[in-house]
């Protein structure tokens, strides 16, 4: 499933990290952010969810021993 608003996250526990993206992936990030009336992180973090949650079925799937 790809990435779209409705798999934005909102606040819970969490811990800090720093990233360094190229400006052209936070200018992205910036307008879908405004577009969705959320913040930054909010969008980052839905889509590393998405991502980590599409790859773990696609390992899941692609397993033989499965």
């Amino acid at each position: 499933m790809p990435f779209g608003p409705e798999s934005i996250q909102r606040k819970g526990e969490a811990g800090y990290r720093t990233l360094y993206l190229r400006q052209h992936l936070i200018d992205q990030v910036e307008k879908l952010a405004a577009e969705n009336e959320t913040s930054f992180n909010a969008i980052v973090v839905s889509m590393i969810e998405q991502c980590l949650k599409d790859y773990e079925n696609h390992t899941q799937n692609t397993d033989p021993g499965a």
